[in-house]
């Protein structure tokens, strides 16, 4: 199994950014997906998680309103469009994969590397 997420970047505060998550070695339908993030020195946290008919969507309290999770089967990716970005969403961007997930925000059987987000003052 393997997940690679990219997409990231520096952007200044306010900007938008869309990361993506190309999944492969799995049957991608069958998985809800998740985001995660890790600032430098923090532990990761929950970002976001879409469940596998894509139908239960979870947010953590920080991004709602402000990032979207999205998934698309026949590509085999799930998306997180970032907008109104913070200084405070600067992290590495890891996304997740569990087998008939329900929009979990901590039981994952797969993790991916992570793409590096950087917004600026």
């Amino acid at each position: 199994v393997q997940l690679q997420a990219f997409g990231g970047g520096l952007v200044q505060a306010g900007g938008s950014l869309r990361l993506s998550c190309a999944a492969s070695g799995l049957t991608f339908s069958n998985y809800g997906m998740g985001w995660f993030r890790q600032a430098p020195g923090k532990e990761r946290e929950f970002v976001a998680a879409i469940s596998w008919k894509g139908r239960t969507i979870n947010y953590a309290d920080s991004v709602k309103g402000r990032f979207t999770i999205s998934r698309d089967n026949a590509k085999n990716t799930v998306y997180l469009q970032m907008n109104s970005l913070k200084t405070e969403d600067t992290a590495v961007y890891y996304c997740a994969a569990d087998q008939w997930g329900l929009g979990s925000k901590n039981k994952y059987d797969y993790w991916g590397q992570g793409t590096k987000v950087t917004v600026s003052s």
